[in-house]
């Protein structure tokens, strides 16, 4: 009568996800990104517990906006010096830090508390379709913002082709 009752060292595993930006809308990408680094998609959530996941994104530079939000959107910064208020638009942010956009609109969904930026550690962005040593890891991947898990038997042909 040796079985594990509640939740077991296995339950709170990490698992590496990875994400394909390709003409993916920001705030839905975001959204399922911050769910995955909370954990919520665990049956073990809790949140005073970080039990997230990791999640690598690929191809950054090719996400989408919807509306007028390409010309509107300004993102601020200030550098703690007397009239240090910066600004720069979502064009110039786009040319300059494309994995910056995403990691903002990560942040701002991920609950305001001591966790936010340990769970912002584990993602990983990528301006283009190399994420380099990081395939290797990949266990789940995206598709259409859905969740697919590679088959036990195919895990190690999944993790090391680029998705």
């Amino acid at each position: 009568m040796s079985q594990a009752v509640g939740k077991t060292a296995l339950a709170y595993a990490r698992v590496w996800h990875h994400v394909d930006a390709s003409d993916r809308v920001l705030g839905k990408l975001a959204e399922r990104i911050a769910l995955v680094l909370m954990g919520k998609h665990k049956p073990i959530f809790d949140p005073s517990v970080d039990c997230g996941d990791y999640v690598v994104v690929s191809n950054a530079r090719s996400i989408k906006v919807t509306g007028r939000k390409a010309e509107q959107l300004i993102y601020r910064h200030h550098t703690m010096y007397p009239g240090g208020l910066k600004e720069i638009k979502y064009q110039e942010m786009m040319k300059r830090k494309p994995d910056e956009i995403i990691r903002q609109a990560v942040s701002g969904m991920l609950p305001k508390n001591k966790l936010r930026e340990r769970r912002l550690e584990r993602l990983r962005i990528f301006e283009g379709e190399d994420i380099g040593v990081f395939r290797h890891n990949i266990i789940k991947r995206w598709e259409d913002g859905t969740l697919h898990t590679a088959h036990p038997a195919t895990k190690l042909s999944n993790s090391t082709t680029s998705v």
